[in-house]
């Protein structure tokens, strides 16, 4: 599993790069750079979200889907607690109601809840995973293994 409390977005992207093998002139093509622009994208930490989106583009992986996973996990709770407080700020913005809740995140709750490091109760208020939600995973990824 990745580390999401430290995304290294370009060694991420490098990974899959390598990965597919994709030829380094269709890749400098695509972005309209040279090799040694190429190459210093995969060492920066992070970048912009348009760059983000073409590598995301080429490589048909959602890059993004990192942080979405990081603000699952480690978002702090006071934010959802001041919008429950009814100071609800109505927005022009899309509104996504499913959480995106990949394998990795439910094989890292699962974690902690078979080490013991966290109750059901706590993954279910900490992290707002409906009751019924962790019940499922726990029923079907625990009878997998």
């Amino acid at each position: 599993m990745t580390d999401l409390k430290n995304i290294h977005i370009g060694k991420l992207i490098e990974t899959r790069w390598f990965e597919l093998n994709i030829p380094i002139e269709r890749t400098t093509n695509f972005f309209k750079c040279t090799q040694d622009e190429m190459f210093s994208m995969f060492q920066q930490k992070d970048m912009g979200t348009d760059v983000l989106l073409n590598w995301s583009k080429l490589l048909e992986y959602d890059f993004f889907r990192m942080y979405s996973q990081y603000l699952i996990l480690y978002s702090p709770p006071a934010s959802v607690n001041y919008i429950k407080q009814g100071k609800k700020i109505n927005s022009s913005l899309p509104y996504f109601r499913k959480n995106l809740y990949t394998q990795d995140i439910i094989d890292f709750l699962l974690e902690q809840l078979d080490s013991g490091a966290k109750t059901k109760l706590q993954i279910i208020s900490e992290y707002k995973i409906p009751k019924t939600t962790l019940y499922k995973w726990i029923k079907k990824y625990r009878n997998e293994s």
